[in-house]
């Protein structure tokens, strides 16, 4: 009999302890890489049984856990769990160095969050050596190398390496303007367009760009001048051969 909070059974391996035999002999499957349970479907293959009954529902379709806020149903408790947030705005998981919080430790949220700071790149192309923070990343440039360009528009048929740029494109085609500014109201179709628009309302490197366009008027003026000071002179030139002829 064993007694609440006891765990008398021990693993010889990592000292690991647990209140059931069977408990210990599914543990210490984690050390020898022994994996007897096996997926009639794929042939995939667990070193626990209720892995292969989470991953039968991959086959079977069977999604038993239903969120009772929006009816979204899944085949494993933990994404419903990290599911459910997106109704609570519950943020678990927060970032030591900077306190940004997420609502999920894996996948992805805080691991890739905590890149910033690290500056870690795990993913490295093996064309040219660039190193990425994220396998996406990693995934669009590759199709720098390769020219592959698996998104098209349904409107024209124009092909694209990135469904980003590929979304950018079809407000061509739609009008759809998401980015609005929060002065005017004005609508933009390009988050760059409604930065460049913004600085109107803020002044922020107006300077800057009216030198560059005082500069640019002032060149176009020199320009204009050399060119029809050379066409005076070409013009006066041809009168005086003329009338050295007729004299």
């Amino acid at each position: 009999i064993v007694h609440a909070g006891e765990k008398p059974y021990c693993c010889n391996e990592c000292g690991k302890h647990f209140s059931h035999i069977n408990s210990l002999n599914d543990h210490t499957r984690v050390h020898t890489g022994e994996k007897p349970y096996c997926c009639n479907e794929c042939g995939k293959q667990f070193s626990q049984m209720i892995n292969l009954k989470i991953h039968t529902r991959v086959h079977t379709g069977e999604k038993p856990y239903c969120c009772k806020h929006c009816g979204k149903q899944f085949s494993q408790m933990i994404n419903l769990k990290n599911h459910t947030r997106v109704h609570t705005g519950e943020k678990p998981y927060c970032c030591n160095e900077c306190g940004k919080q997420f609502s999920q430790m894996i996948s992805l949220n805080l691991q890739r969050h905590t890149r910033i700071h690290t500056g870690e790149k795990p993913y490295c192309c093996k064309e040219c050596g660039k190193q990425f923070s994220r396998v996406n990343n990693l995934n669009d440039h590759t199709r720098v190398h390769t020219g592959e360009k698996p998104y098209f528009c349904n409107e024209c048929g124009k092909q694209f390496s990135q469904m980003s740029s590929l979304q950018t494109h079809t407000r061509i085609h739609t009008g759809e303007k998401p980015y609005c500014c929060n002065e005017c109201g004005k609508q933009f179709s390009h988050m760059n367009s409604l930065k460049d628009h913004t600085r109107i309302h803020t002044g922020e490197n107006l300077h800057h760009a009216s030198s560059s366009v005082f500069i640019t008027y002032v060149l176009h003026i020199e320009l204009f001048t050399i060119y029809y000071t050379h066409l005076i002179r070409k013009e006066l030139f041809t009168i005086y051969i003329i009338s050295h002829n007729k004299s």
